[in-house]
This record gives structure tokens, C-alpha cells and sequence, in this order.
């Protein structure tokens, strides 16, 4: 071990030590204890997990194939509890996936944890959902099946019921300066002055009043998170190790959660900072000296312009992936406009971008949908902001005539127009509202078509569990007075079992959809054109509601269209000719027509 510590210690070694010290400058002692962590993490590393970090760097580009299927999901609503998912496994090999996000299971308060993301002991799980033994176990398994796992990191902030916190509330001052203490509020109305409010409504402010202690502390997200102090090494230290720790359970693919709040300086927005790329770049030259079978996955929840710092360079990369939500809510608002110009204005940035840009691709995941839209450039259609987001959340939550969807909206803000949209992919589709056959196979197209955009991009897809066989809205959550303030849980409720055992039966939309996926997701994964570093751009159709896509790798061509009107569209394919991958018995014409919802993949010569 201590070869392979000082193998890749040694050609790291001067960037690391010159990152540190930019963030903490002259602390010798601080940097001294950080590659001492390091190195005993290392040592600490079972040996199976050694082996996949052996074949992970003689294949470095693996995450990149066209073969990764991924799915997320709550370990409690999905299967109980860990032992749970276990015993799941097969139905998850079934579904095709091999890449498996299970949503926060660290220990956080029932009443106090913002659905797991207030944790209050990095290295312990929910009591409810088992034991890091049980995760431990889990991950071994989901190993020996080829699958990785990835577990939400929370490092912006702690629960107020950590040790730390605890801590720090009774008084201790070494505590104390791991967060962000004040006497009074002279400095935290300083902060507010250019700080934005993430929920201005259900949690307004970024600083709270703590009564028994007669302190102020920084909270951005709500009241019961406490925002840790990274200029403070000791945090930094610390959470790395937490980090490692998790990393050491077999876990493969960390998601960095909220990671542009980390760095807070007074008289900015406390977003973005150049000391947050700093920290990831430490975080990441320390997975590859520790684990560098681990993928960093970096959660940034804001317009492309500062997501794609997040990568870093080729020369100093940053995270290994980051989720294309930008993408997500614009095929949303295409959903609701029948207009793709948007989002062929956003696959065009995005091809843009260098190869070795990977993101996670998804429909819906377990957060609200916010329209953090390009209104800049929509306002060239006469398209207004505020006045736009009312229409999409009025058409989603079936207000708007004629709307189908049945969503509900999150800290809805009628000031500023900036609620959010919860519900499940088939509910917004219209599966929920459908009443008739028609109506069901309506619903049905618009859920695969949206399906087959999204395995259509270049990155990682990954479906919400629940999708796979259309689970519909979970109302009930309105009689539950622990979950009845959120609508987020509109979209979280328990797997339905009984349901999902309707997928074998291709008579019941269940079976139609999940037997459609499933036939989408393999012609995925053996066609190389879906492979990452294949180079796709969107094209004009001739026709506002068809969404063209063009890939191409080497010999390899393919073409995609996608109607996101619920009408018939006919289009001139203007010479493109080519096999459906779909039915390989079919030569797609020149004169098409896309039926409502329908789409197109087709190999070109």
C-alpha cells in the first residue's frame, strides 16, 4: 500500500499542496493532517474495491459507454428499507440498470431532515432504512451485478442536531467556527444585501436566530441546516474524510450536493466563488490517490454559463459529471409549448461544449422542476418571464383549457411568479387525467416519446424510479401532517408493487410502456452512435414541433425526430433515408408523417 499511496501521491503531490495552500495559506499543520487522511483512507480500502480501481484506471473512459442505464430512487418508498433493496435486485436488473441512485439514507432528524439532506452523522444510515453494514452489503452486491452506486454527499451544511452543532450551540468555540456564528445582526444583514433566498417563501432569509444561545447562525437552505465554514481547514478536512468514508463502503458515484454554496464571502451572492472550484479539485485529486474508481457527480442547479465550470479543464478536470437540468425544464417547456426552438437553441450550446462534457440526462428526479429558462433569448418570441412561468404552471397543473397534466406547484410565489412543478412523468403527461382508451394511449406516446428524447442525448440516462411502468401522482401525501407542507412528496409516494407487476402484461399501459422502454434502452445500449463521445447536433425539420437530432460516430449516423405536439406532423426527410431502429423491417421515406407524440430513431447510410 505504501507503493500505490506514493505512485499517486508523488505526481500529484506539488498541485494538491498549491491548491491547499491558496485556500489556507501558510497552514502546514492543516495540509500535513489532510495527506495523512488520505493516506490512512487508502490503507483503509478492502481489497475488492482496490481491484475495481485496477480495472477502472486501465478503462478510464468507462462511464462514457453508451451501455450505462441508470434509476434513482428512495430506499424506504422503493423497498422498505437496504435488505429491501437487496432483495430487489433482480427487478433492477430486469428494468436494465446498472447504474443505481439511491436517494439520502444518512442518519438526519424525522421532523428536521428536508426529505434526508440535513444529515447528522456522515457515517451512520437512517435507523429505519438499517445499518451502514446493511449499505456496505448492498454495495457489495450491486458490485458483484456490475452496478454502481451513487449516494448524495450533503457538504454545504449539517443538521442542527450534529455532534458539531450540538457542539457548538453549547458553547464551544472551536464548534462553533465550524459554522457561521454572529452576536448579533449587524454582519448577516450584510450578507442579506447580496445573498439571494433559495426559499423566500416557506424559509425566508439565510441566517436564523438561535434563542437558547442568543445567536445568529447562517441557514440557506432552512432554518435546521447550519452552513459549514470551508475557510475553516478543520471542516474541510473532516468532510473529505466523510466523503472518503462513504467511498470506502463501496460507494461509487458521489453526488456533490448544493456544492456552488459551499464557499461564503461577504459582499457577494455566495455562488460560484473560484475558491468552490478550488475545494473540487482537491476533492477530486483526492478520490484518484484514495478511490479512483469513484466518479464525483456535481449538483448544480443553475443556466449552463455556470454549470460548465463545474468540469474544470482537461488539464485540471473538477467533477467527472454534472446533471443537465437546463435540459430537463426546457423539454418540459417544450411539452407545454409544442414549440422546440428553445431546445434546439440548448442542444446547440451543448454541442458545443468539448467531448468530455458528460451529463446525467433525466426526465424527473425526486426535486421540483424550477423554469430557469434562457428568457434572454426566448424574449425575441415576445415571451416574458414571469408571465411565461404562470403559463407553464398553469398548463402542468392542469389549469390552463385543455391541459392534460396534473402537477402541483412548490413554494409557489405569486409576487415574483416563481413556483416550482411537482408530479410524476406519467402524471404530467396526462396518464392521471386520461379517461378514455384514447386519452390512455395519448398519454402513453407523449411519456415514451419524452423516454426517447432522453436516452436520445449524449451522457448518462437515468429514469425515476417509478417510471418505468407510468406510476401515477401519490395524492395521499395531502393526509399526512409529516409530509403535507411539501408537495415535493406529490411525486415521492411508495412504489406501487402491485402495480408494477401489471408490466408484464403488454395489454395494460404498464406493460406497454415498460416493454417500450425496455426495447429503447437495449437498441441504446448495442448501437456505438449512442456512446458519449459521439457528436450529436440538432437540425431544423421544418416544422416548429419536431425536435431533430443527428449523431454520428465514425461510419455510424443516426437520426432522431420527436413530435412534442398531440397531432399528426408531416415532414420532408430532404434525402435522409434509413433503417428504423425501432422495426429494422421498415426504410424510413423522404415524406413522413409523425403521428401525435410520435417519434423516429433511424440509422442513416
Amino acid at each position: 500500500m505504501e507503493t500505490i499511496f506514493s505512485q499517486r501521491m508523488e505526481p500529484r503531490y506539488e498541485e494538491l499542496k498549491q491548491l491547499y495552500d491558496e485556500i489556507y495559506p501558510g497552514d502546514a499543520e492543516a495540509f500535513a493532517y489532510f495527506c495523512g487522511m488520505l493516506k490512512k483512507c487508502l490503507y483503509n480500502r478492502k481489497a475488492s474495491l482496490q481491484i475495481l480501481d485496477a480495472q477502472r484506471l486501465a478503462e478510464p473512459e468507462w462511464f462514457r459507454s453508451n451501455k450505462l442505464m441508470g434509476m434513482m430512487l428512495y430506499v424506504n418508498a422503493f423497498a422498505g428499507n437496504l435488505r429491501g433493496v437487496q432483495k430487489k435486485l433482480p427487478y433492477l436488473s430486469e428494468c436494465g440498470v446498472n447504474y443505481l441512485h439511491l436517494m439520502p439514507l444518512l442518519e438526519s432528524p424525522k421532523d428536521r431532515s428536508d426529505g434526508g439532506y440535513a444529515v447528522s452523522n456522515f457515517r451512520r444510515v437512517q435507523p429505519e432504512l438499517g445499518t451502514m453494514e446493511d449499505l456496505e452489503t448492498l454495495a457489495d452486491q450491486c458490485r458483484e451485478k456490475g452496478i454502481s452506486l451513487c449516494l448524495d454527499f450533503v457538504m454545504n451544511h449539517t443538521s442542527e442536531d450534529h455532534a458539531w452543532a450540538k457542539a457548538a450551540r453549547a458553547g464551544d468555540e472551536v464548534a462553533r467556527s465550524r459554522y457561521f456564528f454572529y452576536d448579533n445582526w449587524d454582519v448577516p444583514n450584510r450578507y442579506e444585501q447580496t445573498v439571494p433566498q433559495v426559499f423566500p417563501t416557506t424559509a425566508p432569509g439565510n441566517f436564523t436566530w438561535l434563542e437558547d444561545c442568543r445567536q445568529v447562525v447562517m441557514t440557506t437552505f432552512y432554518p435546521y441546516q447550519w452552513d459549514l465554514n470551508y475557510a475553516n481547514p478543520m471542516v474541510f478536512n473532516d468532510m473529505v474524510e466523510n466523503m472518503l468514508f462513504l467511498a470506502n463502503r463501496g460507494i461509487n458515484v458521489i453526488r456533490l450536493d448544493a456544492v456552488p454554496y459551499i464557499w461564503k464571502e461577504l459582499g457577494t451572492s455566495c455562488r460560484n466563488l473560484p475558491q468552490v472550484h478550488t475545494l473540487v479539485r482537491i476533492m477530486r485529486l483526492a478520490c484518484e490517490i484514495v478511490c479512483p474508481s469513484v466518479l464525483l457527480l456535481g449538483e448544480v442547479v443553475m443556466e449552463p454559463a455556470k454549470v460548465v465550470p463545474y468540469f474544470g479543464s482537461p488539464e485540471h478536470p473538477e467533477c467527472h459529471m454534472l446533471y443537465n437540468v437546463t435540459t430537463m425544464a426546457t423539454t418540459w417547456h417544450t411539452l407545454a409549448t409544442q414549440d422546440t426552438r428553445l431546445l434546439k437553441h440548448q442542444i446547440d450550446q451543448i454541442s458545443a461544449l468539448p467531448s468530455d462534457c458528460l451529463f446525467q440526462n433525466y426526465l424527473r428526479c425526486h426535486d421540483d422542476i424550477g423554469w430557469g429558462l434562457d428568457y434572454p433569448w426566448l424574449r425575441q418570441f415576445g415571451t416574458e418571464e414571469v408571465s411565461h412561468k404562470k403559463y407553464l404552471n398553469d398548463w402542468f397543473t392542469g389549469k390552463w383549457p385543455g391541459s392534460p397534466s396534473r402537477g402541483e406547484l412548490y413554494n409557489d410565489d405569486p409576487r415574483l411568479g416563481d413556483a416550482r412543478l411537482c408530479g410524476t412523468t406519467a402524471s404530467l403527461c396526462g396518464m392521471e387525467s386520461a379517461k378514455t382508451e384514447e386519452e390512455v394511449e395519448l398519454a402513453l406516446a407523449c411519456d415514451l416519446m419524452l423516454h426517447a428524447w432522453m436516452l436520445t442525448q449524449s451522457g448518462i440516462p437515468v429514469l425515476y424510479s417509478g417510471d418505468e411502468v407510468g406510476q401515477l401522482n401519490d395524492n395521499s401525501y395531502h393526509d399526512d401532517p409529516d409530509k403535507a407542507a411539501d408537495s415535493r412528496y406529490l411525486h415521492r409516494g411508495n412504489f406501487d408493487w402491485e402495480k408494477a407487476e401489471l408490466r408484464k402484461d403488454t395489454a395494460t399501459y404498464q406493460g406497454k410502456l415498460f416493454a417500450a422502454l425496455r426495447k429503447l434502452e437495449t437498441i441504446r445500449g448495442s448501437e456505438p452512435v449512442f456512446r458519449s463521445d459521439a457528436k450529436m447536433t440538432a437540425f431544423d425539420t421544418g416544422s416548429v414541433n419536431v425536435l431533430g437530432i443527428r449523431r454520428d460516430l465514425g461510419d455510424e449516423h443516426f437520426i432522431g425526430l420527436f413530435n412534442f405536439s398531440p397531432k399528426n406532423v408531416p415532414l420532408l426527410m430532404r434525402g435522409e433515408n434509413g433503417v428504423d431502429l425501432l422495426r429494422p423491417e421498415i426504410t424510413v421515406n423522404t415524406q413522413i408523417e409523425l403521428p401525435p407524440y410520435g417519434f423516429i430513431w433511424m440509422k442513416t447510410a
